[in-house]
């Protein structure tokens, strides 16, 4: 049925805007809402009184008088409802409680080897849980959980592939949907971790960047005009798995010579357990860590091993400028820890082999929100899911 203007739709399409307003630009007044949106004083202090009604907007006091009375300020009520997101990784579940402006309440991080679906799943409810008891109590309660996963997704949110997981057609959503009674979204990690950094991190100037995941795996989310993009099928970003060996490894996607298998954490722990001075010591030891740690002193065959982790990770970044021509390039995700070993050679691969007209424009930065890229970007689907609700868009 088509939507017409009726006084209904006018009503909630000048809602959206006010409430975008008081997000965006709080603490305001009513009278500066009223300029900057161009609805009339009126308007504009009805909707407020609505959205107060709702505990969604409330007053602070009075601001600063520009001649007349003071103004009273408006702040939007960030802990008005709460919302998850999961970063779930190879082995690692890291879990976060964020308010609806995407502030870390409370988190948990749980290590696993057991990659069974079985397993992953009970400490995943586990986990999730907890946060559900110790979330503080609000108007709305948890609003939703957002989960990226490293794998493709498909567009009902059933995991597809997910390589190094050894998974395929998982229905997890439809699984933590009917346990938490609350809505799901489920992406892959790769796009979340883009989101993450769009909305809270690197890459909130930027228009047109990639971030790339570097974990077990490698993962890119790509961000272009302003929008995640996601492709034909939603499939888009597994550069990771990209050749870069014609000859390659063997990769658990079915290819060989993936990125990933060069420029990778799985990469550099592979290659550091062959060398000689950990001849003899329990694998489960050698971790990327106690690596950084070697690394920091002074250690130079671990020296050299992230070197060429970082020429690897170099050459994939470089085809991705060739590609997308992006601003900005995000690099995050665990070995995003290591920044001080493989920075440098990251770079000298693209000012030695970049195209200067591709390298000219283009930053490579390292994540600030480290390891919580994907966990904020999966919690921000819930977000604006929630207030999508009451979001009308004309086009």
């Amino acid at each position: 049925m088509p939507v017409t203007g009726d006084q209904s739709l006018i009503k909630k399409i000048n809602q959206s805007i006010v409430l975008e307003m008081i997000r965006d630009h709080c603490p305001i007044s009513r009278a500066q809402i009223a300029e900057l949106t161009g609805l009339t004083k009126g308007t504009v202090s009805t909707i407020v009184n609505d959205l107060m009604k709702d505990n969604l907007v409330y007053e602070i006091g009075p601001g600063r008088s520009s001649g007349g009375r003071r103004p009273v300020m408006l702040m939007f009520n960030k802990a008005a409802g709460y919302a998850i997101g999961v970063d779930l990784g190879v082995n690692y579940l890291l879990t976060v409680l964020t308010d609806l402006q995407g502030n870390i309440v409370l988190e948990r991080m749980t290590l696993y080897q057991d990659l069974s679906y079985d397993e992953i799943l009970s400490l995943l409810k586990k986990d999730l849980r907890t946060v559900f008891d110790q979330a503080p109590s609000s108007t709305y309660g948890i609003i939703g959980i957002g989960i990226g996963i490293p794998g493709i997704v498909g567009n009902d949110g059933t995991i597809l592939f997910a390589p190094n997981l050894g998974w395929k057609n998982v229905d997890l959503k439809g699984v933590i949907n009917s346990e938490f009674q609350v809505p799901v979204w489920i992406d892959n990690e790769a796009n979340t971790g883009a989101l993450g950094e769009k909305l809270y991190g690197a890459g909130r100037e930027s228009s047109n960047l990639v971030y790339v995941s570097v974990g077990i795996g490698i993962g890119t989310g790509i961000v272009l005009n302003g929008e995640l993009y996601k492709g034909i099928s939603g499939f888009s970003g597994e550069i990771g798995h990209t050749t870069i060996e014609v000859n390659g490894k063997r990769c658990r996607c079915g290819n060989k010579g993936c990125w990933e298998l060069y420029a990778s954490e799985h990469a550099l722990l592979s290659q550091a357990k062959s060398l000689p001075m950990f001849r003899g010591k329990d694998d489960r030891d050698i971790d990327l860590e106690f690596l950084v740690h070697l690394a920091d002193g002074g250690h130079t065959e671990v020296i050299n091993l992230f070197n060429q982790i970082g020429e690897y990770l170099g050459i994939g970044i470089m085809n991705i400028a060739l590609s997308f021509n992006p601003e900005l390039v995000v690099i995050g995700n665990r070995l995003s820890k290591a920044q001080q070993w493989i920075v440098n050679p990251v770079k000298k691969v693209l000012s030695n082999r970049l195209m200067p007209y591709h390298r000219e424009k283009l930053r490579v930065e390292f994540s600030s929100l480290g390891t919580y890229s994907s966990a904020l970007g999966a919690s921000s689907l819930a977000i604006t899911n929630f207030f999508s609700e009451s979001k009308v868009t004309i086009e």
